[in-house]
């Protein structure tokens, strides 16, 4: 995948130069120190994957992903954790607090790759299908899965497609968020944020800002915080 990375700090960019040329999944093509340059480039270069601070001079990081193309995806990099759930909001594959991890690095760039095959195939929407309490049925690579309701842990966008998340596994399938909600029985299910549907029987804990899934951690949004919090407590 061509990559670029976007930090107005010459040190955070140096280091997150390393981890990149470390993996062999990932060419470099340029490194930027502000948001104006990038999105100049961006719009005469194709771009697979961009590795974006969010905090910057001018120009943020949140501003530029959203007007970057859907073919391109955003991996946030940012010493703030508290903009966790903005980076849902612009569809952002990952999102990688300072000092960066090599090992959640590498787990970024997998779930990187995962969405750019996914946007590189040719397969065509396919809508879900309810299978009768307790069961629906999607399409994945090229088969229709039967999946038990109950199984789910949490489904997860990612541009045009969703991971569906059980234990040990994950299935995904081409549909939307908006889509997968529908399907999925409103008793069982909650909306924690625009990316991220949680199983409401599988949520070990929980407080205003995040919930928390086995060692998954999914954070609320603002949006969504007095529904969550009130289905939760109720």
């Amino acid at each position: 995948m061509d990559c670029i990375i976007v930090d107005d700090e010459r040190i955070a960019r140096r280091g997150m130069e390393r981890l990149v040329r470390s993996d062999s999944r990932l060419v470099l093509s340029e490194m930027f120190a502000d948001a104006e340059s990038a999105a100049r480039y961006l719009a005469g270069h194709r771009v697979d994957l961009v590795f974006l601070d969010i905090q910057m001079p001018g120009l943020s990081g949140i501003e530029l992903a959203r007007q970057i193309s859907g073919q391109t995806l955003v991996v946030f990099t940012t010493a703030y954790s508290e903009y966790a759930v903005d980076s849902y909001e612009v569809d952002a594959v990952d999102y990688l607090v300072k000092p960066i991890d090599p090992a959640r690095f590498t787990k970024a760039v997998d779930r990187a790759e995962t969405c750019h095959r996914l946007l590189l195939s040719d397969m065509q929407p396919e809508s879900g299908a309810s299978a009768g309490t307790g069961c629906i049925i999607v399409k994945s690579d090229r088969r229709f899965v039967r999946v038990k309701t109950d199984d789910i842990l949490f489904v997860e966008g990612l541009k045009d497609y969703v991971i569906i998340q059980l234990e040990g596994r994950r299935i995904v399938t081409r549909m939307t968020v908006k889509g997968m909600e529908e399907l999925l029985p409103a008793s069982g299910f909650i909306k924690v944020n625009r990316s991220y549907i949680a199983n409401i029987d599988r949520i070990d804990a929980f407080d205003s800002n995040d919930v928390f899934i086995g060692d998954y951690e999914i954070a609320v949004s603002p949006l969504c915080r007095e529904s969550v919090m009130a289905r939760l407590m109720g």
